[in-house]
């Protein structure tokens, strides 16, 4: 399921709300610090409701966890903050990791968790075609045609493509992304990592600023939310 609310199937807000409002009786909004597409997995995604009713934060953790069951959905803590705290708005950092398994075996533990490519990736050259992305650019081309971004100028922090084992890793940092930008960039490198497309190739389509010179946008499968930075975390 997707984090946002949605009018056909079951989603994280969804269940979050209904279980916040079994709780404490009271309509409230869930507000997230980013988005996940449905098949989109988050690892530690912050978010935050407003609540008139007084209740104990470990409290709350464990009577939503109560009423969450059997989604796949837990809440892993709960405290209070400052009123003018926003999980989205506060946020100044988003980072997400895609894992690509490389292997012809099927997948069995990780079936639904990682991108199977059967074909022999070259991490090294992914990596290094990958910095091409990196810094301020316009990632019209990374990005989804139903995104709701006012502009699809980013600054990407950090794009480091590694091999462990059988995974090929993709680690993405940024202040915020576009809808899709991460998969989308995968998708790319993925081409890179199999010698259909060059470094060249690759900063060729972010020039373009066009959505037709994509390679192609990776599955959700192996996408995960890792971690949303607040202002005094460490960085």
């Amino acid at each position: 399921m997707g984090l946002q609310r949605q009018p056909h199937g079951p989603s994280v807000q969804q269940a979050v709300e209904e279980a916040a409002f079994g709780v404490l009786g009271e309509e409230v909004t869930l507000n997230a610090a980013g988005r996940t597409d449905t098949g989109v997995h988050a690892l530690a995604m912050r978010a935050h409701i407003d609540v008139a009713k007084a209740i104990a934060p470990f409290r709350l953790m464990e009577a939503l966890n109560a009423l969450l069951r059997p989604n796949p959905i837990a809440v892993l803590a709960c405290e209070t903050v400052p009123d003018d705290w926003h999980a989205r708005f506060s946020c100044i950092g988003r980072r997400y990791l895609y894992r690509i398994a490389n292997r012809r075996a099927p997948l069995a533990l990780a079936a639904g968790r990682a991108w199977q490519i059967a074909r022999p990736l070259d991490a090294e050259a992914m990596h290094d075609a990958a910095q091409a992305l990196v810094g301020h650019h316009d990632f019209t081309t990374f990005r989804s045609a139903h995104c709701q971004a006012q502009s699809p100028l980013k600054t990407l922090d950090a794009l480091n493509v590694r091999r462990e084992g059988d995974d090929v890793r993709i680690e993405a940092a940024a202040r915020s992304f576009l809808h899709h930008q991460v998969r989308s960039m995968v998708g790319c490198l993925a081409l890179v990592g199999q010698g259909k497309w060059t470094h060249a190739d690759l900063a060729a389509a972010l020039q373009a600023r066009d959505r037709a010179h994509l390679g192609f946008n990776a599955p959700p499968d192996g996408l995960y939310f890792v971690e949303a930075i607040y202002p005094g975390e460490n960085q």
